[in-house]
Order: C-alpha cells, then structure tokens, then sequence
C-alpha cells in the first residue's frame, strides 16, 4: 500500500460436497463438528450499532437483559500460552450478566478472578491485572513476566473496565504481506492472544483467502492450472485482494492452496472460540482475464496500471453473472471459514477505474451479495485516499458499514461525519509502512482527537482500527493506542509512558523512565500535518549522495530530534542489572541502538557528499569508513535479538515448499517483496523498490552494505581518476539479491548489551 497525496482522485448459497472432500481430514472435522457446546454464535453475535456507547460510556446502553452462555476454555488455554507459570492462578468466569465488552478484575494474592462477557474480554481483564496491579507487559514483542512473584499480587479492590467503543478492528490488508506471509499456525495463534489481550474484537483474517476464489472460478470457465498461474505467491497476495496485481510470486501448487485455506479456517476458528470477529474477506467483482468472452451476460472494466502491473479487470455488480459468482465465492468460503458478521472490501482501491460502470448502483449489489449470504453482516471499508467515495456510501446501506479510517492520525482538519455523511467509522492509525524498523508514532495526536471526537454531537466514531502494514514492530505504539478504548478519561501522555517504563522491565527504575521520557518527547510525539510514520534509514536507502530517505513514500527528513533517541539509549544502558534478562529490554536495547545509529546515518552521509564534492580522497575514504563500520555493527546488534532476522524470514518461505524449486519460488517471493518489490516496472516506475527496507541482520549484511559498499567504490575511482562515476543498475543488483537462495542465522547469536554499548560509544553524544 503506498501513501496517498490525499488530493488524488480517480477516474442463497449451496454447499458443494466437492470442496469439503478436498479439504485435510482435519480441516473437513473441525468444519463439519461446528461450535463447541455453549460456544458463542460465529463473530459474537452482530456488532453493536454506530453510535451506541458500551455500559463504561456516559449514557451507554447495558445489555444485561441479552444474556449468553460461553466456553471459557479457549480463554484458558491462551492463558497458559501466555503465563505458562502463573496461569493457574487466575480463574476465568463467564459472566453472562455483564455489559457487553466488560470485565471484572478481583481477587487475593494467588487467587485472582476475572469475569468477562466473552473470552477474548476475559484475556483484556488479565491484561489489565498484569498491567496495573502485576507491573509487567506482554507486549509485541517482548515480555517481562519473568518479573512476576511466584504469587500473584491481591487487587486492592474489585475493577470493572468497559470498553468505549463497539469496535476495536485489528490488521492492515497488508499485514500478511509485511508480517509474514508464510507464518504457521502457532505464530497466528500468538498474534491473536495478543490482540485480546490489549482488547480487540475484530481481527482481519487473510490467510487462505485464495481458496474460495480458486474453487468458486473453476465452475465459471476457468482451468486449475489458470488459476494457480493468476494467484500469486504467499507475500504478494495481499494485493491481489486488493485488486492491484495478479501473478507475482506463483505459480501457487494446490497443496500450498489446501494448506493455507486449513490455516485461514483454523485462525478464523481460534476468534471464534473466543468470542472475537474473523473478519473475512468478501467479495467486490475481481476476475481473471477473458471473463466476459466465457461468461456471455457479464460486462468487465479493465483497471488499468498499479505501480507498473497490470490489475484483474473487475467484473461489474450490476450484472447477473456477479451476483451467481458472488453466491459460489461465498459459499467456498462458508465451506472453510464458516460464516462472520463482518467482511473487509476496498473496490477501486488506489486508483482503479469505474468505467461506465454506476458506483453506487455497483455498491448496492456487492452490499447485496454480502447479506443475500450473510444477512446483516458488517462491511468494512479502508478509508484511504479519497475512499470511500461519496458515490459508493450513497449507494448503500450505511448502519452496516463500517469505515476503518486510515488517515486519522496524519491530516489535520478532519471532519470525518461531514466527509462520510455520518457513516460509522472507527479512528485508525497507520504508523508502519512496510514493515520498516523505526520507532515512533503520532501518539500524542491519538491522545488529542480520540476522547473529543467520540465524546461531540453526533459523533459518528464507533470504534478503533489498528492498521500498521505491519505488525510486531513497535509494542509502546501497540499498547498505547488499544489504551484508547478501555480508557474512560483522558489519557496524560507523559504518565502513561512512565508507567509503560516501569511494567515494561517489570519495576520501576530511573534509569527506564527517563530512557522512555526521551523517546516519548521525540518519535512518539510526531506531529500531524503529513505523516503517520517516522523517516526510515539511509543505511537502507539505494545509494546516492543526496538519499533522503530509503522508500520513496517515506518522510525525507528526521520527524523529531534526534538527540531524544541518543540520550534513550544512554539511559537504557544504566538500567539495573537486575531487569536486563528480559526479551522486552533486549528489544528495547537493540532497537534504540538501531535507531540510534540509523539516525546519524542522516548525518554522516552530507558529510561524505561533501568531502567528495570537495575532492577531498583522504576525508572520502575515512568518512565512508565509518559508514562500512556503522553497517558492521547494525548487522551484529540486529543478529543478537529474534525479531530483526532475515534468516527466520526465509526460512519461513522454504519451509511451505515441497521441493527444491517450490523452496527456491517461495524464497523468491519473500526477497523480492523486501528488495525490488516487483518486477523492474514495479521498482522504478512504480517507485517500489525498498518500500519494505527493515534493519535486519543478513539483509544489511548481504544487500545494504554490498550495495553501499559499490557505490563508494566508484566513487573512490572517479576521485583517483578524475571522472564520471560508473553508472550502476541498482535493479539489476536488487533483483540478483531478490533471485539468491544463501542460507542466514534464524537464531540470534551475540550479546546485545554489549554489542549496544559499542555503538553508544562509536557515536557522538547527543547534542
């Protein structure tokens, strides 16, 4: 997903036994056992209506006359995931005369209960206990729960949290692109625990999402081989969904297919049983080429170019042939995900093309096909750019819409009841692109317009959207903006940061707290007007002397002082040897050191452009040394923690291959998406190349350094020889990279504390 210039326009079901037998015996008994005794309708029953507050919310309904029975199990056993020493301390109540989205916390030292309206409510409540009474964080990444007693701590008094919105959305359509696209079921299932841990309900579930595609096609004139060579690979999927490419990455085998639809169905099953939302993908009209000559009656409009590719032509709503082909979709997808109350849709996202086709008409027909096979169900909308447009929200229901808003943290001057007509939306937030590794996020802006803009005059705002393209990177940033819907008052930025401190090692130290007060004034009080993400690395950037920056849809300058990260790291350093065994410190330790570094690089490299400007060779050569040296240590650092390693990411794709060319095709799918991205239209004309750039040990090591690493070199001889520096093709670098199939460490190796405390003391104190 590339950043918008925000001005810019844009021209009942059957079941078919076929598909259950071609699913895995696993798959095929999970399917056909249905819900667990006393288990929640799927998706929790229907979402609350925009508009209407949780019990916790000044006038909010309660729902106590609504009583629901569930299973509390599935809660139980993400307990003892998460707290596998502690987890028989907590007993787990469902408590079936709670407001919805509501908790109980109490109890005695080792006898802590909690009561919750669902499952997933039940895993916020202990969050809220391991936050505010343990004093320890499961963040992601990173924990401090080896600072927990062998007892539990009593709650003072009995607490009761309610949630302020209705919605609380999880994950970017890009996320199992920038994540990690070949993730296995027990990397999902923690993501999930996660996410009810800090309070979500609504998690996008994409995995597998091919499967009802591939099958429902088939009975309309389209070969198996043809669709396996139109799906593309596993990290490029994401925008096939989005109707932007087709292709890339394959072709797909139909083991892989089967795979991943058991994967997705098992995600969408792990929600389920806790009483959280899979929102699954629907269905808007994307088709393979030819469609209209092989189905007489359809009409489809060519969408013309996304960043150099060709996208699938979309099949209009309004005709008859949609709505038999939406009804087979649907139906494939019930066979392996079961049903939902809501389903994610973006047509004509960034940039498709309308044609002659009516938007709203079309519209009502995709609503239309969504409730002719799920009535009632939710659709959730990106808003981005300018989507959805009032031509689409004109054409449709809107009490079961729901706008996830993309850009509610990077414009000032929103008006979103007036631009939206008053369809319900949830408040977003987009502080990654791309999976970058770089801290910070437009928090204080979260703090500032969430309380007043639910709390106005016919408010329309009904919930929060989490939607960094990717996920994992950044656990102040995730902790903090999930707050928001639990918190009942305003939230003091400068408290919550110094309690984060204190929970995040496992207890408070100076030290920690003044190391998170220096990266709160800086990258986490990033301003609105024009971003929603700090500046990546020039480490990462392709080479030249005047690289602002490594993605061309980044910021091209620094968003804070840099000194606010220097000092951080300075006092990360003088933390109590005592809280230094945690993997939230040595996260934290490696990633400020990272960006410490990364951030000087903003420095160092004006000064090599002008010793070089200045034909100054002995200054070049000693400058772009300590460029080389800065890559060295970034490479170590980055290889002492599990979180930036190239070689877990590889071995990832290898692993879904059954043999050596399918190893070799899925490896490729994974480089190319971190390095050219696409094909060399994609890279230079689509400006796509690096926009997934990450600081990761192996990636630095074999594509950053070496590419710096030449450019310096021909430059070195252009200065011995007086001459034009020798052009490069950087692509044709990239995609030699993209085409490697070198083996990487996937465990880390080094000491971080050490290896932090070298570049402290290789780079200049802060100013």
């Amino acid at each position: 997903m590339r950043n918008p210039t925000h001005r810019g326009g844009r021209g009942a079901t059957s079941r078919r036994p076929l598909a259950l037998a071609a699913l895995p015996a696993a798959l095929l008994a999970l399917i056909c056992a249905g819900p667990a005794p006393g288990a929640t309708a799927p998706g929790a029953g229907p979402p609350a209506r925009a508009g209407v507050r949780t019990d916790a919310h000044p006038g909010a309904a309660r729902s106590a006359g609504r009583a629901r029975t569930f299973d509390a199990a599935p809660a139980r056993d993400a307990l003892r995931r998460l707290l596998p020493r502690h987890w028989g301390q907590f007993t787990l109540v469902p408590d079936t005369t709670a407001g919805a989205d509501t908790f109980t916390v109490s109890g005695t030292a080792g006898a802590i209960t909690v009561r919750g309206s669902t499952g997933g409510t039940l895993l916020t409540g202990v969050g809220w206990y391991l936050q505010h009474v343990a004093g320890v964080d499961i963040g992601w990444p990173g924990d401090s729960i080896g600072m927990l007693p062998a007892r539990l701590p009593a709650v003072p008094a009995p607490v009761t949290r309610g949630a302020q919105v209705p919605h609380r959305y999880a994950l970017n359509d890009t996320d199992d692109g920038y994540s990690g696209p070949y993730r296995s079921f027990e990397e999902h299932q923690r993501q999930i625990d996660l996410l009810a841990l800090h309070g979500i309900n609504e998690v996008f579930v994409q995995v597998g999402a091919e499967y009802p595609y591939y099958r429902a096609l088939q009975g309309f004139g389209y070969s198996p081989e043809e669709l396996r060579e139109w799906i593309p690979g596993p990290g490029h999927q994401s925008w096939w969904l989005l109707q932007n490419l087709s292709g890339f990455g394959g072709p797909v085998t139909e083991r892989l297919l089967r795979e991943r639809a058991e994967l997705g169905g098992r995600i969408a099953e792990q929600l389920r049983g806790l009483g959280m939302t899979p929102v699954l993908p629907g269905y808007f009209g994307t088709v393979p080429p030819a469609f209209a000559a092989r189905n007489p009656g359809s009409a489809t409009v060519a969408q013309g170019d996304w960043a150099g590719f060709d996208r699938p032509d979309w099949l209009d709503p309004s005709s008859p042939v949609f709505r038999r082909l939406a009804a087979a979709y649907y139906a494939e997808q019930r066979e392996v995900f079961g049903d939902s109350t809501m389903y994610r849709m973006s047509p004509l996202h960034e940039g498709g093309q309308t044609g002659s086709v009516d938007v709203g008409a079309a519209a009502g027909a995709i609503q239309n096909a969504l409730h002719a096979a799920h009535p009632g169900a939710l659709w959730a909308v990106l808003g981005w750019q300018d989507d959805p447009t009032p031509e689409l929200l004109a054409g449709v229901d809107t009490s079961k819409l729901l706008i996830l808003d993309g850009l509610s943290d990077r414009y000032n001057r929103l008006d979103r009841e007036a631009r939206w007509g008053g369809a319900p939306y949830a408040m977003g937030t987009i502080y990654n692109f791309g999976g970058h590794t770089t801290v910070g996020a437009n928090s204080s802006v979260w703090i500032e317009r969430f309380g007043p803009w639910r709390d106005k005059a016919n408010s329309a705002l009904a919930g929060i959207a989490y939607l960094p393209e990717a996920t994992g990177t950044n656990p102040a940033a995730f902790d903090l903006f999930t707050d928001l819907a639990w918190e009942r008052g305003p939230i003091d930025q400068r408290t919550w940061f110094a309690d984060f401190a204190s929970r995040r090692y496992g207890r408070p130290d100076a030290a920690a707290a003044a190391a998170w007060e220096e990266l709160r004034k800086g990258p986490y009080s990033t301003s609105s007007g024009l971003w929603s993400e700090s500046q990546d690395s020039l480490f990462t950037a392709r080479p030249s002397l005047t690289a602002a920056g490594a993605a061309y849809w980044s910021p091209r300058s620094m968003r804070y002082p840099a000194g606010s990260v220097r000092r951080a790291l300075d006092h990360l350093l003088k933390v109590d040897p005592a809280l230094r065994g945690s993997s939230a410190y040595r996260f934290d330790l490696v990633d400020t050191a990272r960006q410490a570094l990364a951030n000087h690089s903003r420095v160092l490299l004006p000064q090599i452009r002008a010793a070089y400007e200045a034909k100054d060779l002995t200054r070049f050569r000693a400058l772009t040394a300590e460029w080389q040296d800065g890559e060295r240590m970034l490479d170590a650092v980055t290889g002492s923690d599990p979180a930036f390693l190239l070689g877990t990411w590889l071995t990832s794709a290898r692993s879904r291959g059954a043999d050596r060319a399918e190893q070799d095709r899925y490896e490729y799918d994974a480089r190319s998406l971190l390095s050219v991205w696409g094909r060399r239209s994609t890279s230079e004309g689509g400006f796509l190349h690096d926009y997934a750039n990450r600081e990761w040990s192996g990636l630095i090591s074999e594509l950053y350094a070496p590419r710096w690493a030449r450019y310096f070199a021909s430059l070195d001889e252009a200065l011995v020889k007086k001459a034009a520096p020798r052009e490069i093709d950087w692509h044709a670098v990239e995609a030699e990279w993209a085409g490697r199939t070198t083996r990487h460490p996937d465990r880390p190796s080094g000491d971080p504390y050490r290896l932090a405390a070298q570049i402290a003391a290789a780079l200049p104190p802060a100013a």
